[in-house]
Formats: structure tokens, C-alpha cells, sequence
């Protein structure tokens, strides 16, 4: 296999003839997205509507913890511009190969499959698409959504358990996310019990109530901080607006997952808490939660 020189078309570069036949190529991208998912068994979908809600690691260490237990896992970081799901499971900076079949993924902590913007683009660059002078910000929800729809379409992912896809912050991104898939088995919505996040993420339950997924679980990020030495409990918000919500929705709360500073640590170096210290009082919650994950998935397969 030898590496090549991914070249992606822009507006620019696009052709008379092709323009004038968008929904043709928009139909051959989908039966290509297809037919790249076809292998994979449940497809799951992290998001919140928010940032700094911590989303990004709960993806990174399930999907870890998934394949620790013997599972095939892919997982895809749909924020191309924030990237660090890559970081996140330590995946090499290595120039991705690519084949005959398509790009090859990375390989992050036990054995997941990557793929994330943040091996595409230079250590620190910022993602910049070329586009015109005057008015640029019209062709960029195309060029985002037809990078991800690369993202998902055009990695050799094989024949998977789990495909876990870390959605980017904000309700119009994940509508544009959820459009490109082609059935979602769960979606996974992380919050916080602050007032803010459930607000936000209320928002994202009402978006995605209307999409026809049947399987939609609360995750609380960040409940509760427990103090090493005498063990006692303290929570991290006055208010408890992840439990609110869940009442508001009536959403389950699928995982309560507590405040340690060894999660960010572990989290910023690239080995993920489930693997470093499964004993800890977070990596434990996320354990029952990765069980539930793949009870519920097996109910809808």
C-alpha cells in the first residue's frame, strides 16, 4: 500500500457539466455513504449543542473502553474546526495512507479506528477552506458538510461494531450531521447539571425528538466532585439542571459521571481514563454507561 496525495475538488474546480447535475452527485455521494456503513452494526452519535460540556472526552473514552472489551469501534470527530477526539485516544500524527479503497484510518487507544481533522492539517493550523473574497461565509456549511460526508464516506472503516461519532457544538451543525447518516441506532446527549447546559442542550433534545430516532439517553457530565481524603460528596453545580431536563424530556438519565481532575489529566495525554484508572469513581460510571450503550443498541439492531 502506498501513501498518496488526497486532493479534494472545491467550487472552484467545479466543471459546467457537473454543476449542472447536483442532485446527481449528490445522490452518488449518499449510495456511496451507504454503502460505506453497510458493515458497520450500530452507529452512535455523541453530541450536546453545547461546548465545554465535556463531550469529547465521554466519546473518547467509550470508545476506548468498547474496544477494551473486545468490540470492533470506529469513532469519527465531526468538529473540523475544534478538533481533538485524535489527541484525545493518543492516535500518531502520521501521514494517512491512502488506497485504492479509500483513506485509511488512524488507530488510537485500544485498537479504535480514527479518522479526525486534526490529522489531516498541520500541528496548529487552522481549517481554511479557499473560497471567495466577498461573501465566503455562504459556501461554508457545503464545504463543512461535504467534509465530513468525506469523513464518513471515504475511510476504509471495514466491518465494525460500533461507529461512535463525536458531533460538533451548535443545533444547525448536528441537523446537517444527522441529515448525512442514514439511520442513527443512539444518540447520546451530554450535559451538565448547570442551568446554561440545560438550556442549551433542551434545545437539541427538541431538534432531535423531531428526527424519528427512537433510542436517546442524558448523560450528566461533571455531577459531583469527591474529596480524596474523607470521600465525601460534594456537587459541582447549585443547581441540577441535568436532572431538570431529564424530568422536563422525559429523557433518561443514562450516567452521572463525577468531577476528577485525573480524567482531564489522563484526557489531555492521550490515554483515556477507562484504561489508565478503572477503578476511579468517573471511569466506573462510564462503564456502566458504555453497558447500557451497547444493551440499547443490541434492542434496536
Amino acid at each position: 500500500m502506498t501513501e498518496r496525495t488526497r486532493k479534494v475538488r472545491t467550487y472552484h474546480e467545479v466543471a459546467d457539466p457537473d454543476s449542472e447535475d447536483i442532485v446527481g452527485q449528490i445522490e452518488a455521494q449518499r449510495s456511496k455513504l451507504v454503502g460505506r456503513l453497510a458493515d458497520i452494526d450500530r452507529l452512535v452519535v455523541v453530541a450536546s449543542g453545547k461546548g465545554g460540556v465535556g463531550k469529547s472526552a465521554i466519546t473518547a473514552n467509550l470508545a476506548a473502553l468498547i474496544a477494551e472489551r473486545g468490540r470492533r469501534v470506529g469513532a469519527i470527530d465531526g468538529d473540523l474546526h475544534g478538533p481533538s477526539l485524535a489527541a484525545m485516544l493518543g492516535a500518531e500524527r502520521t501521514p494517512l495512507v491512502v488506497s485504492e479503497h479509500g483513506v485509511e484510518p488512524a488507530v488510537g487507544a485500544a485498537g479504535v479506528k480514527l479518522m479526525s481533522m486534526d490529522l489531516v492539517l498541520s500541528d496548529g493550523a487552522p481549517l481554511e477552506w479557499r473560497q471567495p473574497e466577498v461573501a465566503g461565509f455562504v459556501y461554508q456549511s457545503t464545504l463543512d458538510t461535504g467534509a465530513v460526508r468525506e469523513l464518513l464516506a471515504d475511510v476504509v472503516w471495514g466491518e465494525l461494531d460500533f461507529l461512535l461519532i463525536d458531533a460538533p457544538p451548535g443545533t444547525d451543525k448536528l441537523a446537517r450531521l444527522l441529515e448525512l447518516l442514514p439511520v442513527i441506532d443512539t444518540l447520546l446527549l451530554v450535559t451538565t447539571p448547570s442551568e446554561a447546559a440545560r438550556r442549551a442542550v433542551g434545545r437539541t433534545v427538541r431538534q432531535a425528538h423531531g428526527t424519528g430516532i427512537s433510542t436517546i439517553g442524558l448523560v450528566a457530565n461533571m455531577t459531583a466532585h469527591e474529596c480524596p481524603d474523607c470521600g465525601r460528596s460534594e456537587p459541582m453545580f447549585e443547581a441540577d439542571g441535568a436532572a431538570r431536563l431529564a424530568t422536563e424530556t422525559g429523557l433518561e438519565l443514562w450516567a452521572e459521571v463525577p468531577f476528577e481532575p485525573r480524567f482531564a489529566v489522563a484526557t489531555d495525554a492521550g490515554r483515556p481514563l477507562v484504561l489508565e484508572a478503572p477503578e476511579s469513581p468517573a471511569a466506573r460510571e462510564l462503564g456502566r454507561l458504555a453497558t447500557k450503550l451497547a444493551n440499547a443498541t443490541s434492542d434496536t439492531a
